[in-house]
């Protein structure tokens, strides 16, 4: 192995995941987006992203066990041609079965897929770098996918306010088949596992011996997963499902310019994920894991302009540039917190165990979300003209949450 980072294989799956996470963004932007428009319920829409988050959740532990026995290369290409398989009997049936039922079972199969597909891409990090490289590795990753979610909503909110669905529906096929060809040519190290019994025997073990790690070996990784999830529980699944439905259905705009300020609001959270990702990459050295209970602070502090904004604001212009100037910085703090927290679960499990732990902790860390997100589609459709108070509640229980996570993430 070369001591450098950027060595062709890890390039080649860099540039991968930049295709391949533009069309992601595009079709994520776009599909729930068109639902929120066509239905205008909010109570709707968090429940559909709630339903879509489950299959993510059960497949991404399935992922990491397969990552572990399974060529990585093989299930990055596989699964990005699903994807655009997918997107093509999407297009085939619209119009012609139910709407919300279509888009609720499309946005499964996507999540579900992406589920699978991280592990693999972060199992193979450490299959691909030497090991003080794991900081930079990935917080390259978190660029590239910063870079990729804020091009894909920006193109996309134009295109679809401009066009509509389907100019990014075709988008997102394109991309999926030429980044499923480009990882054709991908070379990861691969040690074939000796496996025995059925499927089910084999992920039993895989969960039992990943929780052991969790658990026995490496508590504070579990105590550090279960404040993750209150975070997304109060906070992550509050601007999953606040942004979209405050700046396309709340603020005083006109249909087709709320449309072009969401993917621009989208954008300004993916531009601080570049410049948190890069400000990572940057501090590698520097950074330390104990303190990353800070960042949560800062970014539940965030939401009291927004809700307060929202409460006292009479321009609609002056409280979506508060809006978007807050998701912006929650998105510098948050990805800086997530590469600093994959690079210590990285360095300190087994090579071996890596795609199997990862992918549990990714489980665990988003299966508060679901539930998040249909609590505050719920909310927000109770709270008709109030809902400044649920932002404010929001960025309150966040503030707990992150205090209480000062105290376990001092201990890593």
């Amino acid at each position: 192995m070369e001591n450098r980072l950027f060595t062709k294989d890890f390039t080649l799956v860099v540039i991968g995941q930049i295709i391949s996470l533009f069309g992601n963004a595009v079709v994520r932007f776009a599909l729930p987006l068109y639902l929120l428009n066509q239905t205008g319920s909010s109570a709707l829409y968090g429940t559909v992203m709630a339903c879509a988050f489950i299959p993510m959740i059960i497949l991404s532990p399935v992922g990491g066990m397969i990552a572990d026995r399974v060529n990585k290369r093989n299930i990055m290409v596989a699964l990005d041609f699903t994807t655009a398989g997918l997107i093509l009997v999407f297009m085939a049936l619209q119009g012609k079965v139910n709407l919300v039922f279509l888009l609720a079972l499309t946005l499964m199969l996507l999540y579900g897929i992406a589920g699978a597909y991280q592990p693999a891409v972060q199992a193979s990090i450490p299959a691909l770098v030497q090991q003080e490289e794991f900081m930079r590795a990935n917080a390259v990753i978190n660029v590239v996918s910063s870079f990729a979610s804020l091009l894909g909503p920006v193109l996309g909110g134009v295109l679809y306010s401009l066009y509509g669905l389907l100019p990014i529906l075709e988008v997102g096929l394109v991309c999926f088949v030429l980044s499923a060809v480009m990882e054709i040519f991908i070379r990861i190290p691969f040690q074939k596992q000796e496996t025995a019994g059925s499927i089910w025997k084999i992920m039993r073990q895989d969960l039992r011996e990943s929780f052991h790690f969790i658990r026995r070996e490496k508590p504070v990784i579990g105590k550090g997963l279960v404040m993750v999830c209150c975070v997304n529980f109060f906070f992550s699944a509050l601007i999953n499902i606040g942004l979209p439905y405050l700046v396309t259905e709340v603020l005083p705009f006109s249909a087709s310019l709320a449309n072009r300020l969401y993917g621009y609001a989208q954008g300004a959270l993916a531009a601080g994920g570049i410049v948190g990702g890069i400000g990572a990459g940057i501090l590698a050295k520097k950074l330390q894991v104990s303190k990353v209970g800070n960042l949560l602070l800062i970014a539940a502090l965030c939401l009291f302009p927004v809700g307060l904004s929202l409460l006292l604001t009479e321009s609609a212009m002056a409280a979506y540039l508060i809006l978007a100037g807050c998701c912006f910085v929650i998105m510098v703090v948050a990805t800086i917190f997530s590469v600093q927290i994959m690079a210590f679960v990285q360095m300190e499990t087994p090579q071996h165990l890596v795609g199997k732990v990862i992918s549990v902790c990714m489980m665990l860390s988003m299966c508060a979300q679901p539930l998040g997100n249909a609590m505050y589609g719920f909310l927000f459709e109770l709270c008709a003209g109030r809902e400044a108070v649920v932002v404010l509640a929001a960025g309150a229980a966040s503030l707990v949450v992150a205090m209480k996570a000062r105290q376990v993430f001092s201990a890593l």
